[in-house]
């Protein structure tokens, strides 16, 4: 600090202020160096012994000096003198005229433009740049404080750009939504009034099936009560009938009684005797009559034995004739049933067709414009350029899914407990929201790749959802292992075209054994260390031929179009010479969401391919249906069947696979109670389809002595 005094400095406001906010750096400097001159003739004033005055410290109380941190016995004295000094002390000169410089600058600024609140900003910072420039033992304290403030002013404006598209596509998509959500409404509300105006015709027709109901029920009544009078009437004339044939009856004998009485040759006989003989006529008469009636009921459908033979001759011939027809019947039946078969056939190769042709015009005519999705993906055209790589519709539908359950995901905060249930896996046993870590996928993939190598490294004694639980305790510690396991879980049970997330999801389930990624892993790094092998100048480099001689001797069992397809997979090509070399460490990298190179997916679906029709020759050779039971017995002869290279310990793996018993467990080759065990067709090969299975040989081989 200078002497004790007073220095002046004149204070001018001549400079005028830009209000745009697109002014180059040469002029913000060339502004700067006038602000810098105009500063140097601001007057400072300082108090009695050439120390800045502290008002209004010691004008206003002492709450800001209880605040400040100890200082040295100088700044202790000087806090004493200013103490002493009266309590009606005035500003300091230099301090108005900042406040002077300050106002009038707010003054000149336009506050109605966008950039009104970065320009307020202006005057400060020159005001904070005086102080930086005068109090030179706190300027660099002061100037990383200013630095430090633009940095994070600067970090800020940059995020509010970034954010502004981000504003602007959540706005389009709710208007989106909000069109979906009315046009659905429409939709409703017309299918309801469809349904409204069917629902009143079907009761007008109930309405008039009703009406028809009662007519009817009433015509009914009439009837029967018209049928019962009838009835009654024709009953009464049968009595009436009766009767009168009775009376009638009488009158004739009492006529023939009268004639015979009056006859002049009878007339001399008795009468008693003529009526006993009348009544035993009379009785031979009926004795007759039911005599008569007799035969007329037993031999009334007795024909002459002429006319029986002659339809006893017509019925052969007709029988014949029946035959003849039914054979005929009995060929055309068949040759109509031959003709259903192949009509049904028809119809479903039809039907098959026609469902492929309508699939075929759906997926590609027209053709969806995926180019749409560039917009709505996160990370614009070149991302979904890379995601959509090789891609057919429905893998391309299935990205679309996983990005925009991604987005949900991230959107999400917290996730519903699942409970203490018995079906709820262990590690995801609790009760109440968890909350929604959020990681990306990079170090999702970081943190399976790191479980895994840790799971390889161990003894492997817990289970893999027990271990997965007991590591995420581990590098998150207790109270964050829950929230990470659901993160993680819902992380890679949607992101499924990811490899590694796919594999990790299928063994944490259970759909797969461990031992088939290490497997895997095993197979890849051993393919590589040929490679390396043949690599003599260690520079990443082999050549084609020798490409295919390492595939060949690694794997002994694939055709040659399996090994083509690898040798594609990796870069080779019609126009490419076998001795061109070509980097082979390039074939096992990852990119950093852990997607493998074509070579390597070429191998694992190969190996999925292989693995299913090894267990449809084992299906097949068995001679089973799938709800059928197989004993281990069968099973044991069918795998060694199919693969007589099987030796003793992987077939006894196989068959513990299939019947989930321990190796040590299984019965001998010669005992019995192989045909007690036993599990049904389906069950066996959905565990096989778990473990790591695979040929060892040809189906021609011998079996191996060992």
């Amino acid at each position: 600090m200078a002497s004790p005094g007073t220095r002046y400095y004149s204070f001018s406001k001549s400079r005028t202020r830009t209000q745009s906010s697109g002014e180059t750096t040469e002029a913000k400097s060339v502004e700067k160096r006038k602000l810098s001159q105009k500063r140097r003739t601001l007057p400072l004033q300082l108090s009695m012994g050439g120390h800045l005055s502290p008002w209004p410290t010691y004008t206003s109380g002492q709450t800001i000096l209880h605040k400040r941190k100890p200082c040295s016995e100088d700044c202790r004295k000087r806090v004493n003198s200013w103490q002493q000094q009266p309590l009606g002390a005035s500003k300091p000169r230099y301090l108005e005229q900042l406040e002077n410089y300050l106002r009038k600058e707010l003054l000149l600024l336009d506050l109605g433009t966008d950039s009104a609140q970065e320009l307020r900003l202006q005057p400060y910072r020159e005001i904070f740049e005086f102080f930086i420039e005068d109090f030179k033992t706190y300027k660099p304290l002061l100037s990383s404080i200013k630095n430090a403030y633009e940095v994070m002013l600067a970090h800020q404006r940059e995020k509010i750009r970034s954010l502004e598209p981000l504003k602007a596509k959540i706005v389009s998509m709710n208007e989106d939504c909000s069109e979906r959500i009315l046009a659905m409404r429409a939709e409703e509300k017309y299918e309801i009034s469809l349904l409204k105006k069917e629902k009143m015709n079907l009761l007008k027709l109930i309405d008039k099936k009703n009406e028809e109901k009662i007519s009817l029920q009433s015509e009914v009544t009439k009837l029967r009560k018209s049928l019962a009078e009838e009835y009654l009437r024709y009953l009464t004339e049968r009595d009436a009938r009766k009767i009168l044939i009775g009376d009638l009856n009488e009158l004739r004998y009492q006529r023939e009684d009268m004639s015979l009485a009056q006859s002049p040759g009878v007339w001399g006989e008795d009468p008693v005797k003529l009526t006993l003989a009348l009544k035993m006529t009379r009785q031979d008469l009926t004795r007759t009559q039911m005599e008569l009636n007799t035969m007329k009921a037993n031999f009334g459908d007795v024909v002459p034995r002429r006319d029986f033979e002659m339809q006893e001759k017509t019925n052969m011939e007709l029988q014949e004739q029946l035959e003849s027809l039914r054979a005929d019947y009995e060929e055309v039946r068949k040759e109509h049933e031959l003709l259903l078969q192949l009509h049904m056939t028809t119809l479903k190769e039809r039907d098959q067709f026609h469902h492929e042709l309508q699939e075929i015009l759906r997926t590609s005519t027209p053709r969806p414009d995926w180019t749409k999705c560039e917009g709505i993906i996160l990370g614009g055209a070149e991302r979904w350029l890379m995601l959509a790589e090789g891609k057919n519709s429905d893998q391309l539908v299935d990205v679309l899914l996983e990005e925009i359950g991604s987005g949900l995901l991230r959107e999400k905060d917290f996730f519903p407990g699942l409970g203490f249930g018995e079906s709820v896996p262990a590690f995801l046993r609790f009760d109440g929201p968890v909350e929604n870590k959020k990681p990306s996928k990079k170090e999702v993939v970081n943190l399976l790749v790191d479980a895994w190598k840790e799971r390889i490294a161990e003894e492997q004694k817990e289970s893999f959802p027990d271990f997965f639980f007991n590591f995420l305790e581990r590098r998150f510690g207790i109270n964050d292992a829950i929230a990470w396991a659901y993160t993680i879980f819902e992380s890679i049970k949607l992101f499924q075209s990811n490899e590694i997330m796919s594999q990790f999801y299928a063994v944490l389930i259970g759909k797969k054994l461990e031992s088939v990624y290490i497997n895997q892993m095993e197979t890849l790094s051993h393919l590589q260390k040929e490679m390396a092998n043949v690599d003599t100048q260690n520079e990443g480099l082999i050549t084609m031929e020798q490409f295919s001689t390492i595939l060949k001797n690694t794997f002994p069992l694939k055709k040659e179009d399996q090994i083509q397809e690898l040798m594609e997979a990796a870069g080779w090509g019609p126009d490419i010479s076998s001795t061109e070399v070509f980097n082979y460490r390039i074939l096992f990298t990852e990119d950093e969401e852990g997607q493998s190179e074509p070579f390597v997916q070429k191998l694992r679906e190969q190996y999925d391919s292989e693995k299913e029709a090894y267990l449809q020759e084992l299906k097949q050779d068995l001679g089973l249906e799938l709800p059928d039971e197989v004993n281990l017995l069968k099973m044991r002869v069918a795998l060694m069947n199919i693969d007589p290279s099987l030796d003793k310990q992987t077939l006894s793996n196989y068959l513990s696979q299939a019947f989930q018993l321990p190796v040590a467990e299984l019965p001998l080759e010669d005992d019995e109670k192989q045909e007690e065990i036993v599990v049904k067709l389906e069950t066996a090969i959905e565990r096989l389809q778990m473990a790591d299975i695979k040929r060892v040989g040809l189906r021609g081989e011998p079996e191996p002595t060992s």
